[in-house]
């Protein structure tokens, strides 16, 4: 469809210096250069949540984020001068990625100040993308005093993630899509992070569906937006490491603030087990990898945040796809305890022959597959004719968990089970 087909072109409206028809500029300007992405229905997160589920697949760009919108808006209206000594911005990856590839494309030098810890695979696909990566300060505050430093220094145009006009008009345009794509929408869950998504997307969907619900997502260990409305202004909180990376910033923008309270419903905070299954389900039931970032507005609905939502259509925006193998790996895995399919325990058994086989035999009778064991001698207690083994099994459940102890019992075997550590971080 042409960029704004179908759209009342006359809907005005102006928030902050940001009008409506600045988001329909923005998607005639990016034509040909972001995806269009799909909204699919989603049948599996439909059953689970308890809603009918659409899926806005914004981890499908070419860099693996809705960030590309804002970033081909914002390096399109550049000036010449600007274009040609370049511009640079702090982004824990996904800005950064989406501002190397449009640069890159345009012909637009560009370097990106990231966090010391912020993903490798982001790095260095910047890096390969031709973008110069400078790494400095533990979160996106720290990075950007670096980035200030540097526009004064080399004379570059800096163009923020979040807190930018044109970045928010791009981010926008994924609104108009989701209004076209799915007419009866009833509820847009989004991420937040600094706020720029969610704002630019408020302002177009109100406008065209103002009785749609707009909630937003936003990690427990960096909940910038939500101090923010308590505030009543943009304020710096603690940022503690989440699997939601691309959502830790410390401050919500002040002009994606302004726009966002506008229009924004609700905002809700997951805690990390919630974003970690999330992701779980995502690959399991989409067979699609997100991360924690975008997979947060399925996490509201798994922690049980959205029941007021069961029964509705609602379209979850999945940000982004850009997580490394290894987070993801660990990610998987943390998933599965937190769903009851993995679980630990320890098994109290004779130390003689024949006790380890009759454990084995116990489990593999009761349909457990063993991941991991290890015998504890010298720190297993005083009856030395007893040896605690740790296990780590695979069951299809927490129910089925319970019938794997209770065959244990059943043949003598003590169990002990270890319990998730809500304070653990995966």
């Amino acid at each position: 469809m042409p960029p704004g087909a179908g759209l009342p072109q006359s809907v005005s409206a102006s928030v902050g210096g940001l009008s409506f028809e600045d988001i329909l500029a923005a998607r005639r300007r990016i034509a040909g250069g972001v995806f269009e992405t799909p909204c699919r229905e989603s049948v599996a997160l439909s059953e689970i949540c308890g809603a009918r589920i659409f899926c806005k697949l914004e981890y499908q760009q070419r860099t693996g984020s809705f960030k590309e919108r804002g970033a081909r808006n914002a390096l399109l209206q550049l000036g010449a001068e600007s274009k040609r000594r370049g511009v640079i911005a702090a982004s824990a990856g996904n800005h950064a990625l989406a501002l190397a590839w449009h640069g890159r494309d345009l012909g637009i030098p560009v370097s990106v100040v990231m966090p010391q810890f912020a993903p490798l695979i982001k790095q260095e696909r910047c890096k390969a993308l031709g973008a110069r990566v400078l790494n400095h300060g533990s979160n996106i505050a720290e990075a950007k005093v670096r980035a200030d430093e540097l526009v004064t220094a080399e004379s570059l145009t800096y163009i923020h993630g979040f807190n930018d006009p044109a970045i928010i008009a791009g981010q926008g345009t994924a609104a108009l899509e989701i209004v076209e794509q799915v007419p009866e929408c009833e509820a847009v869950v989004v991420p937040v992070g600094g706020g720029g998504l969610i704002a630019g997307m408020g302002l177009a969907l109100k406008r065209l569906r103002p009785q749609v619900s707009l909630i937003g997502v936003e990690p427990e260990r960096c909940a910038s937006y939500r101090a923010a409305l308590i505030a009543g202004r943009p304020v710096r909180v603690e940022s503690l490491p989440t699997l939601a990376d691309g959502l830790a910033v410390p401050e919500v923008g002040e002009l994606a603030f302004v726009l966002a309270r506008e229009t924004v419903d609700e905002v809700i905070a997951v805690d990390e087990e919630s974003i970690s299954l999330a992701m779980l389900r995502l690959v399991e039931s989409e067979k699609g990898v997100v991360e924690g970032a975008g997979a947060a507005p399925l996490a509201a609905f798994l922690a049980g945040h959205l029941a007021h939502l069961r029964g509705k259509t609602v379209v979850l925006a999945l940000g982004g796809g850009n997580v490394d193998p290894l987070v993801l790996s660990r990610v998987i895995e943390h998933g599965l305890a937190v769903d009851g399919r993995l679980v630990q325990f320890t098994a109290v058994i004779w130390d003689r022959p024949g006790g380890l086989a009759e454990l084995a035999s116990t489990l593999a009778t009761a349909g457990a597959s063993v991941q991991d064991v290890v015998h504890e001698r010298a720190f297993g207690g005083p009856d030395v004719s007893r040896v605690q083994v740790e296990c780590k099994i695979e069951v299809r459940g927490r129910a089925h968990a319970e019938e794997v102890f209770k065959a244990l019992r059943a043949r003598g075997i003590d169990v002990l089970p270890r319990p998730l550590d809500p304070k653990a971080r995966v």
